[in-house]
């Protein structure tokens, strides 16, 4: 459908507005009703407005009279009627005529008097308004038209910016109740049509992020006046209004926004200038948007990447991570950027950049290097929390920062009493699956995470308790306590009973089982998972004929397994077994037993590219296969199997 179209066949859903309820408060909204007027043959959704008492028996809140207002859509384009409630429509302001032509205004309080209209212009006082109540007093002493409408809703948004949370809420509860706040919103209301797009835009921002509720007869009626409008937008308004669409709650107006907004921009993409209004607008289509139009962003991203400064690389691997959409030449680009310039970006934004690489499976060696290096050498402005979620991004990542777990290590060690139970779990998940304690610290290092780890032991959860068991039977450590209460029987019918995370506490407790029976630690008593408890995982796992063949030609007349699956969990792709040479050639004695013939065992696996960890070897890199001959795969595969290159009596 041509973006042309939006305005009169896609958007026709505006919501019913109460009109017992302030303009900001929410409304209760119970299918779709208002003024369906005829237009051009089609039948169009008029905005309802706020009936008074010769239709409701009560009056609007804020407003006086019984005259009926109302708003009506014809081929000149919205008009407002009014009686003595709305207060007669006043001419333009002679101060905003050359620069803000509006087309009408609203009186909402007492004018000025002119001497001071003259000397001080409005838009200078507003300038130096620090509240939100400095502004409703200067709009309760002005005429107001709809830039000046617009204008002082966004200052009243600029004022709270930088406040705290607690001084934000207090000033947000003096504007609510300011007696022109309503009147202003009223003058939003009634002239909302007739905005400028970007007058529009920013009042529907504004009231957005002051927390004006989504349902309210405001907001809804901004949204649909953009809805009328978007084929008007300019560049800027639709970036500012995708900048804060994407995270406004689903509704039919804020639906339909979003669907027309993703016309629009598949309409325009070849025209943007800007590098954040593309991103601004990337981020707004979302994940759910069509593979053509994301692809069409792609390239419109890549012909841009000479303006990419290096707020713009963050941004752009944070956008493709909100997008779903994994542009490896965009993520390449940006993530070169952001490793030179490492230590010039804010702690948080950094954590963003990583989430996002994790999110989109994104590994780059050189970026994610940077970062664990930077976090090392700037180790001690990082909290705890902070540091724990970074590697375990990095351990979703399967990448091992050596340096920063050492550095980690030694601080848990001194104080791990400091650490909370989620902290501890984390702690022991990233250890255990980086498979990562220095031996000399080995020790001390598990004897402390397990007395903090029992000193929760008695509020803790099962599926935690199952957690923590699990990780530090992996870094092959079992204490007797954790043990005994896991393996209680009402324990381990409530982690097998049914429900979300079977799958995973049946897997983990096989683990724990396996652990027990193979490592047989010694415990006071023999401790294992009750037969008939768990189903151990079954592997379907194949080996490629190709590289058995291969195996099978450099193994010579060793003997080959393929397939070979331990404790049915473990899949092993192929095991060579090497007959040793003996060293004692002698016959055994009468009444000796003959020992068994002495070989050697090995394993080959195929591993996935991404199940192997940064920092450890990769037996067989197949990607380096795929340009080799076969004698030359032959050859680089016989290297890496035996690579001290001892006869195969061996190969």
């Amino acid at each position: 459908m041509a973006a042309h179209k939006l305005g009169r066949c896609l958007f026709r859903c505006t919501a019913p507005l109460r009109s017992d309820r302030l303009l900001w408060q929410s409304c209760s909204f119970q299918g779709l009703r208002g003024n369906v007027l005829a237009h051009g043959g089609q039948l169009h959704a008029g905005l309802s407005c706020f009936l008074t008492a010769a239709q409701t028996g009560r009056s609007p809140a804020g407003y006086r009279g019984n005259a009926v207002r109302f708003y009506s859509q014809d081929g000149a384009g919205w008009h407002g009627l009014s009686g003595a409630a709305g207060q007669s429509l006043s001419s333009q302001d002679p101060g905003d005529a050359t620069d803000f032509p509006s087309p009408a205004t609203v009186s909402v309080a007492t004018a000025v008097t002119e001497t001071t209209e003259r000397t001080v212009p409005f838009y200078v006082q507003l300038k130096e308004c620090h509240s939100p109540a400095d502004v409703l007093d200067l709009a309760g002493r002005y005429t107001m038209t709809l830039r000046r409408v617009s204008s002082s809703l966004s200052r009243i948004w600029e004022t709270t910016k930088k406040m705290s949370e607690e001084q934000r809420r207090y000033e947000r509860q003096l504007m609510l109740d300011h007696p022109a706040f309503e009147q202003l919103c009223a003058c939003a209301v009634k002239g909302a049509a007739r905005m400028r797009s970007d007058d529009l835009t920013f009042s529907l921002l504004a009231v957005v992020k002051l927390g004006v509720p989504q349902r309210s007869r405001l907001v809804q009626t901004l949204l649909r006046a953009t809805q009328e409008k978007l084929n008007e937008f300019d560049e800027k308004a639709l970036s500012v209004l995708a900048a804060f669409l994407g995270d406004m709650k689903s509704c039919k107006n804020v639906d339909a926004l979003r669907n027309g907004l993703r016309l629009v921009v598949e309409d325009r993409v070849s025209g943007i200038e800007s590098v954040v209004a593309l991103q601004n607008l990337m981020r707004c289509v979302g994940r759910d948007a069509p593979l053509t139009l994301k692809r069409k962003l792609e390239n419109k991203a890549l012909s841009m990447v000479d303006q990419f400064s290096l707020p713009n690389a963050q941004y752009m691997v944070i956008t493709l991570a909100a997008m779903h959409f994994t542009s490896k030449p965009l993520l390449d680009i940006c993530s070169k950027k952001i490793a030179e310039s490492i230590h010039t970006i804010p702690p948080f934004r950094l954590m963003d950049i990583v989430k996002a690489c994790k999110d989109l499976r994104y590994r780059d060696p050189h970026l994610v290097s940077a970062v664990a290096e930077h976090l090392t050498a700037t180790f001690d402005m990082w909290s705890n929390k902070q540091l724990i979620l970074f590697l375990l991004m990095f351990e979703d990542l399967k990448f091992r920062p050596v340096a920063l777990l050492d550095r980690l290590l030694e601080r848990v060690i001194q104080d791990p009493n400091s650490l909370t139970l989620k902290d501890v779990l984390s702690v022991l998940k990233v250890y255990s699956q980086l498979n990562h304690v220095p031996e000399n610290h080995k020790q001390e290092f598990l004897e402390r995470m397990t007395s903090v780890f029992e000193s929760y032991l008695l509020k803790m959860a099962p599926t935690d308790l199952l957690r923590g068991v699990f990780s530090l039977c992996i870094l092959g450590h079992f204490p007797l306590a954790p043990l005994e209460r896991l393996l209680h029987r009402e324990t381990l019918d409530e982690l097998t009973k049914g429900g979300q995370v079977l799958q995973t506490n049946q897997r983990r407790l096989h683990y724990v089982d396996l652990c027990l029976r193979l490592d047989r630690p010694p415990l006071p008593e023999a401790l294992t998972v009750p037969p008939g408890t768990i189903d151990p995982p079954l592997t379907s796992q194949t080996v490629t004929r190709d590289w058995g063949k291969l195996i099978q030609r450099i193994a010579g007349d060793a003997v080959l397994q393929e397939g070979v699956v331990l404790e049915k969990s473990y899949f092993i792709d192929c095991v060579i077994t090497l007959p040793l040479k003996r060293t004692d050639l002698s016959s055994p004695s009468e009444g000796e037993r003959a020992s068994p013939e002495p070989c050697q065992r090995v394993a080959v696996l195929f591993a996935p590219r991404r199940s192997s960890a940064s920092g450890r070897p990769t037996p067989l890199p197949e990607q380096e296969f795929d340009v080799l001959s076969e004698e030359e795969r032959a050859e680089r595969l016989k290297s890496l199997i035996f690579p001290a290159k001892e006869e195969v009596g061996a190969v």
